[in-house]
């Protein structure tokens, strides 16, 4: 269930995340997920990208400040409470969510959510107890 994630730090100024994405496309480093949160001066553009080094590696040579996290990337059903359910289990597990974001990927019926939380390892074997797989890459 961990993968790895961009954190990609913009200022909050016009074309920012237009230039990070055209650096990213140039290398084709494909963007599977995005998340983007931002204050007034500046952003943080979360992405789960196929090449996560190369994606690192050609936005530093840009000159834009990236890090590369590890996040859990998990698989669920796409029906209503599917994402109460992830949350529930972790809740109960005494489990922090630092920050999430879901999408439905190509796949009919599938969900996948990606998970930032205070404990990553303790929280992965929780939520593979209790049925959560890890999200195939190749259907995002």
């Amino acid at each position: 269930m961990i993968t790895k994630q961009l954190s990609v730090f913009l200022e909050n100024k016009k074309g920012r995340i237009c230039a990070a994405a055209d650096v990213l496309a140039r290398n084709n480093v494909n963007i599977r997920a995005l998340s983007l949160a931002d204050t007034s001066e500046f952003g943080i553009l979360r992405l789960i990208v196929d090449k996560p080094e190369e994606g690192k590696r050609v936005l530093n040579e840009e000159g834009i400040v990236v890090r590369v996290t590890n996040v859990l990337a998990l698989t669920m059903d796409d029906t209503p409470g599917g994402t109460l359910g992830v949350l529930r289990v972790l809740a109960e597990s005494g489990i922090s969510v630092e920050y999430m974001y879901a999408y439905v990927g190509k796949t009919t019926g599938k969900a996948f959510m990606i998970i930032q939380a205070e404990e990553l390892d303790a929280a992965e074997e929780i939520l593979r107890r209790h049925g959560f797989t890890e999200a195939d890459m190749s259907e995002i």
